[in-house]
């Protein structure tokens, strides 16, 4: 007896012999099927070999399919899922190892937002003249030196591409083009320009230019969170 396993247009037989000669079948276009021979006094030397029977398998049916596809998107949402969680890690990480600094001590009086019907980009901080200002992070000096409405200010262009302004200074020690650390003194809180009183006005710039909230832009790096 002779048990073919047909399946993608590979045959497979498990024979054993009884009382003759086996035989095969061709494999089927489609599916999988079992061929079974068993020999009879019509089989032998010249003569007729019988016509196996044929088994039919089950095949994958529709919602069998519709299942696998459907695992195969549960697996690949996980695998996405998963490598989000790891950038996010990863990134905030990064952060962790960046240093980053307030830029002076004192009093916060007015935050980034809505002022008397206009828009306040900075983030004031008061404190006594000559008071100490520190570069938040490492960087190049953009510009030092006087500045409509500001007085005097110091710009200056982060590693990861933002810039920082430090306005209404009452003097600056870095020039043009000098390399800056994270913490290091760069000016000091001053009164000039359109000042009512003696603070920083620090700003925050994205990559695009755009001036964003400079007090969250500091909280996500673990600065000024109280």
């Amino acid at each position: 007896m002779v048990i073919f396993g047909v399946a993608a247009g590979a045959a497979v037989a498990f024979q054993a012999d009884i009382g003759g000669p086996t035989s095969a079948s061709s494999p089927a276009p489609n599916g999988v099927w079992l061929a079974a021979s068993l020999s009879d006094d019509n089989t032998g030397i010249g003569g007729d070999t019988a016509g196996p029977n044929l088994l039919s398998l089950s095949q994958p049916g529709h919602d069998d399919l519709e299942a696998l596809k459907k695992s195969q998107r549960m697996v690949e949402q996980r695998e996405t899922a998963e490598a989000v969680r790891r950038k996010a890690e990863y990134e905030a990480e990064q952060a962790r190892k960046i240093k980053v600094f307030a830029p002076t001590q004192g009093t916060i009086t007015s935050n980034y937002g809505p002022r008397s019907g206009a828009t306040h980009y900075g983030l004031d901080i008061a404190n006594r003249i000559g008071t100490p200002i520190r570069s938040v992070m490492d960087g190049v000096v953009v510009d030092a030196g006087p500045a409509s409405g500001f007085g005097l200010w110091v710009r200056i262009r982060h590693t990861d591409g933002t810039i920082a302004v430090y306005g209404h200074i009452n003097s600056f020690s870095v020039r043009e083009g000098q390399r800056v650390s994270a913490g290091e003194v760069i000016a000091e809180v001053g009164n000039r320009g359109n000042s009512s009183g003696p603070h920083l006005h620090f700003e925050l710039w994205d990559q695009a230019g755009r001036k964003a909230d400079p007090l969250a832009w500091l909280q996500s790096y673990g600065v000024w969170t109280g």
